[in-house]
């Protein structure tokens, strides 16, 4: 993740979301991709609306499982995405988003390495935003490893910007066999607000369903 100017991540955060790379994000009416799902048997299956942690007030929308990065990576994970990732974003009426990026690998060793990285950056994600960006106060905790598959560690990310924005991320890295999948949540707020256990529900089901 290199953001380059702290007006491009202002961009970036939630309510829409916290970008990794230039920091430009669209706003949820235009989330959506607009390429066609990818073709051919033994694809991972995604995330549907439904399984992600229920909204108060909005219903969940999603967009198509789309081939390619998405367009506003995840901050700090999103660097380490490859041009062979496919991806789904989400959105509500309001100000909560998310998306979920999958990653097929040739072979097992490989998806543990990519695996690995992915948690490498968001281990050490708050004090990296904190070192890039003087005006922001970042925050991060580990809620902890779920016995699916070959496992999915959560974590959470709340940043505070001199300027008053306040948003909150969760993160679940999982693995299943050669295939490793991201997903992020993303809302307004602290992390004291995030629904934790809802999320942790849907990261099971992410993984879950990748074959």
């Amino acid at each position: 993740m290199s953001m380059r100017t702290r007006g491009a991540l202002a961009a970036t955060t939630v309510g829409m979301c916290v970008a990794a790379t230039a920091g430009a994000v669209a706003a949820p009416a235009v989330a959506a991709p607009a390429a066609a799902a990818p073709s051919g048997g033994g694809e991972p299956r995604f995330l549907t609306s439904r399984e992600l942690p229920p909204h108060p007030t909005s219903a969940w929308h999603a967009g198509r499982v789309t081939a390619g990065q998405p367009e506003a990576l995840p901050v700090c994970a999103g660097e380490a995405l490859p041009s062979t990732s496919v991806h789904r974003t989400f959105w509500t009426d309001l100000d909560t988003n998310a998306v979920q990026v999958t990653v097929v690998e040739r072979d097992t060793r490989r998806a543990k390495e990519f695996a690995a990285l992915l948690r490498e950056k968001l281990d050490g994600c708050a004090a990296r935003l904190e070192r890039e960006h003087p005006d922001v106060e970042a925050k991060q905790k580990y809620y902890g490893k779920l016995n699916v598959e070959e496992g999915v560690h959560v974590y959470g990310l709340h940043t505070a910007w001199n300027w008053g924005a306040s948003d909150a991320n969760l993160f679940a890295v999982g693995r299943d066999g050669r295939t490793v999948t991201l997903v992020r949540w993303g809302q307004l707020g602290k992390l004291s607000d995030a629904p934790v256990s809802g999320f942790k529900a849907t990261a099971r089901t992410a993984v879950n369903k990748l074959y």
